[in-house]
């Protein structure tokens, strides 16, 4: 089997790296950035300098290939548009034209929820995008399932907040300890842990999954709880809660991961590593 995958940052390096491993895959990975070749020929059969906005280049990477995993990701708040959405609308439009490809992977964010404090939210939800941003994350999702056909398969995995290898959730808040920080702390926050993000796109190209699925774990912890728990382990500075003081971003529901465990995905970390 042939993939393609289209943005190969710390995700796409880490599914490429696994996939590796299988002998019948054939595996080439994309990359905006010429000095990662050299890392990711280590993961990849093929590998291959391309701009979203290069169609030529696009149509030439996804020839043939039977699976893609769309899995960019932005260098800034201000390219946003241009790596989501245009990236979005380019593969949509070489993929009309490409009689090969049987599904498109997408990793994207439980972000689009938007701040509507639910206490819980699952793929029937109607997104509200809190910022331009997110509204431009969500409108990319709508792009590539309106790319869904008899024969493609479009599966979008709205993942949580990352943490895993490299991305410790120590390193993530080492900025918060001896701090204060605004709120009371009881905001929910929604993780998953990057293998687990690797485990759910083998298992959706393993099931030929199509729609939306959260990928989430069952932890489901305050921010306090989080914060306290890594001051404990690593004995590091207590963090000071100001209530006085607005929390300016928060997704302060629970995101629910039943549809794709009831497709029969089973978590590798359920509950968090710290």
């Amino acid at each position: 089997m042939n993939i393609a995958i289209v943005g190969c940052g710390y995700v796409g390096y880490a599914v490429a790296k696994y996939w590796k491993q299988n002998s019948d895959l054939v595996i080439t990975a994309t990359t905006t950035t010429p000095a990662k070749v050299s890392a990711l020929q280590e993961v990849a059969q093929k590998v291959e300098v391309v701009e979203s906005s290069d169609i030529k280049a696009l149509k030439s990477v996804l020839k043939n290939q039977d699976v893609v995993l769309l899995s960019v990701g932005a260098k800034s708040r201000d390219s946003y548009e241009e790596s989501y959405l245009k990236t979005a609308e380019n593969i949509v439009s070489v993929l009309q034209d490409n009689p090969t490809v049987k599904q498109l992977i997408y990793t994207a964010s439980f972000s689009v929820y938007g701040d509507i404090n639910a206490a819980t939210v699952d793929e029937e939800t109607p997104t509200a995008p809190s910022n331009a941003n997110t509204k431009i994350l969500d409108k990319a999702e709508q792009i590539l399932l309106c790319a869904s056909r008899e024969n493609l398969r479009v599966c979008i995995l709205r993942l949580a907040g990352i943490y895993g290898e490299a991305r410790e959730l120590v390193k993530i808040f080492s900025r918060a300890f001896g701090e204060t920080r605004p709120g009371n702390g009881e905001t929910i926050t929604n993780w998953i842990h990057l293998d687990d993000i690797v485990g759910a796109i083998e298992f959706a190209r393993q099931q030929q999954l199509d729609g939306i699925y959260n990928v989430v774990d069952d932890a489901r912890v305050t921010s306090k709880e989080l914060i306290d728990n890594l001051c404990e382990k690593y004995n590091k500075p207590q963090v000071n809660w100001d209530a006085s003081q607005t929390k300016t971003r928060g997704y302060n529901f629970k995101v629910s991961n039943q549809k794709i465990k009831q497709a029969g995905y089973e978590l590798i970390h359920p509950q968090m590593i710290f």
